[in-house]
């Protein structure tokens, strides 16, 4: 019997002198394009002296021993000081300033503002206040708890308990200032075969979240445990009873079993045709 030889994990840093948000996100949207390599992902942020630049690379350099191989380093920093630093270390470093910026410069025929923290900033307070209120109005209309100004929802996710509508509610706040409510179908809601009367004038703002009922049957197993909630009986019975309730009413749907939240919101977005702003 051949054994399985597993590739080495490989470490890869995410180092930023500002909050490490964007360099993070594309860093590890990069790695996940080689599924069969494994990476210990250690995010940095706020590294903005060389004091703790250097010690950062004195850190690559043990993991570089350790691992057996080079380190991979994805950075943002305007800083040159700190960019020569980190050039220095045992690694392979991706300074994505200069892979992006320096281009853009030659093309736009101007130099950029080579500002800490740009991506991230509060420029616009009105924005920002929509943005706070858009995340309160997610976690009061959570789960079907408050059934007041459903009206102003952007989006209102629809689905069996635990299919993904709360966190993909939540990304689509915070990430796009999306007032977005979500409700939960439930077995009520099936016995009678028609929507809750609260949405039922609101079907132009409804899209539906279903899933593979043993994905359910183990996630709800693991809140509570033999209960007749988490049974897969009753998993493939609301499962079942939903996508007949979506399709009668006419509610677009899609099966969230295998998809990130990052995925649902863009399709909630896409399919929902939400007018969005990215922070």
């Amino acid at each position: 019997m051949s054994t399985i030889v597993r590739p080495p994990r490989r470490s890869a840093f995410f180092l930023s002198d500002r909050t490490g948000i964007t360099i993070e996100m594309l860093g590890h949207s990069l790695l996940r394009q080689f599924e069969n390599l494994s990476f210990t992902e250690i995010t940095l942020p706020y590294l903005d002296t060389t004091e703790k630049a250097e010690t950062i690379v004195a850190q690559i350099n043990d993991c570089a021993v350790l691992d057996g191989m080079r380190p991979l380093i994805f950075s943002t920093f305007v800083n040159p000081e700190i960019r020569a630093i980190l050039d220095s270390a045992n690694a392979l470093h991706l300074d994505c300033f200069n892979i992006f910026i320096s281009p853009l410069e030659t093309e736009l025929g101007i130099h950029s503002s080579h500002t800490v923290g740009r991506s991230h900033r509060v420029d616009d307070g009105m924005d920002y206040g929509q943005r706070i209120e858009a995340i309160r109005y997610t976690l009061e209309h959570d789960d079907g708890v408050s059934h007041r100004n459903w009206q102003q929802a952007g989006i209102i996710l629809i689905g069996v308990s635990r299919s993904g509508k709360t966190p993909t509610c939540l990304y689509l706040a915070l990430q796009y200032g999306i007032c977005a409510a979500n409700y939960p179908l439930t077995p009520e809601d099936f016995r009678y075969r028609q929507l809750p009367a609260e949405l039922r004038n609101l079907r132009d703002k409804l899209f539906g979240f279903t899933t593979d009922p043993v994905r359910l049957h183990q996630i709800r197993n693991e809140r509570k445990p033999g209960s007749e909630y988490a049974s897969l009986k009753n998993c493939e019975y609301e499962v079942r009873e939903a996508e007949a309730l979506m399709r009668q009413e006419g509610i677009p749907y899609l099966d969230a079993t295998s998809k990130s939240i990052e995925e649902l919101a863009t399709a909630v977005l896409h399919e929902a045709k939400l007018k969005r702003k990215i922070y």
